[in-house]
């Protein structure tokens, strides 16, 4: 109970990432019964079905390798060249049964687990050399299943092999009587149909070996409350430092927007607790975009900078409150402000040109078309 309420319990199933850093480690479930199950299998069975072909492979053969002429035997050669010949074609008739065991042994141990490689698997391990946990692992549960597992084998395999020589007693006996081409090709079929009954038991070991690995790769990685807590904190990220990064996102983002702001064409204001910053570029951009806004002293820094680079600065509260509220940095205006924000740009431009003595001092008009609700907040 104490340790249980001290966190200390591995109560707790594996997390998505206690299970990936698990599998980087090379910890998968894997199960060699399943494995020698699969070679077995293949094994057998591709004896059993190429029985026939074996057969005659193997009895052409031995007429060749004993039927020669008389004069070769005064040929030193003639044993070293037969034996060569004879290891040729036992070769090309068992290649089928070889690619076929090579795939099983690459297939086999992935079908549970999948493919892994890890380097970190490779790596030596000092604990390992540790004789308390060695004793540990000797006479643990799993070490027990081991050992049951390897009794169940051999009685299982024994019973089906005496089973076996029973069932076929006759036509063990029958091969005597055959032909030699036929009574290779009967043996064969028999000592691969003895090898698949054999293999097919495995796979009863392998039935329960299976679902115990499993069980067992999700207990060694289970976890205790407090690892959860540590993993959560770790993935998304202690509070304070959370708290941190967002407070130099904010002042990376707000010294972009004031770097933005002598681009600007003009600085509508409220005029001190709004301050938003419009450029229009024509063939660039359909609308104004918003490069700049803020409120109280962010509104004040906006209106300095705009000050200090010549950029027009203009009031007109409620078309400030919505240029503020209803568009975001980067963003051109939405249209309902079409009309408003190019009263004031037209404005500023007949004012440069005014200060350029170019023309009369223009006017802004009284009264903006801001459609209602817009300068105020939305939602």
């Amino acid at each position: 109970m104490a340790e249980e309420e001290t966190g200390h319990e591995r109560t707790e199933q594996a997390t998505p990432r206690r299970l990936e850093q698990a599998r980087e480690e090379g910890q998968v479930p894997r199960s060699r019964e399943l494995a020698t199950a699969a070679i077995l299998l293949a094994g057998s069975g591709s004896l059993l079905f190429s029985a026939p072909l074996l057969g005659e492979r193997f009895a052409a053969l031995a007429r060749a390798a004993f039927g020669f002429s008389r004069d070769g035997l005064a040929d030193p050669g003639l044993m070293a060249g037969l034996l060569g010949a004879a290891t040729l074609t036992a070769l090309g008739a068992l290649v089928p049964v070889f690619l076929l065991l090579m795939v099983a042994a690459v297939v086999g141990p992935a079908a549970l687990g999948g493919w892994l490689f890890s380097s970190r698997a490779l790596a030596p391990k000092i604990e390992r050399l540790d004789p308390v946990r060695g004793l540990q692992r000797m006479f643990s549960m799993r070490s027990l299943v081991e050992l049951l597992k390897a009794v169940a084998k051999v009685l299982l395999v024994a019973g089906v092999a005496v089973l076996l020589l029973w069932t076929l007693r006759g036509q063990l006996l029958a091969i005597g009587a055959e032909p030699a081409g036929p009574a290779i090709a009967h043996a064969l079929r028999l000592v691969g149909l003895s090898a698949l009954a054999l293999s097919a038991s495995t796979l009863l070991i392998a039935a329960v070996d299976v679902p115990f690995q499993l069980f067992d790769h999700a207990r060694k990685l289970r976890m205790t409350t407090q690892q959860v807590r540590d993993e959560i904190k770790e993935t998304e990220g202690r509070p304070e430092v959370k708290s941190r990064i967002r407070q130099l996102q904010r002042q990376l983002a707000r010294s972009r927007m004031m770097a933005a702001v002598p681009s600007a064409d003009v600085v509508i204001t409220n005029p001190t607790h709004f301050a938003v910053a419009l450029r229009y570029q024509a063939g660039h951009s359909l609308a104004p975009v918003l490069v700049a806004k803020g409120s109280d002293l962010i509104a004040l820094k906006i209106r300095e900078i705009a000050e200090a680079h010549g950029v027009a600065v203009v009031s007109a509260p409620r078309l400030a409150r919505a240029v503020y509220y209803s568009t975001e940095i980067d963003e051109p205006i939405p249209a309902g402000l079409y009309l408003a924000v190019a009263q004031v740009l037209a404005y500023v431009f007949h004012l440069r040109n005014h200060r350029r003595g170019r023309g009369p001092a223009p006017e802004l008009p009284p009264e903006l078309p801001v459609p209602d609700g817009m300068d105020r907040p939305r939602g």
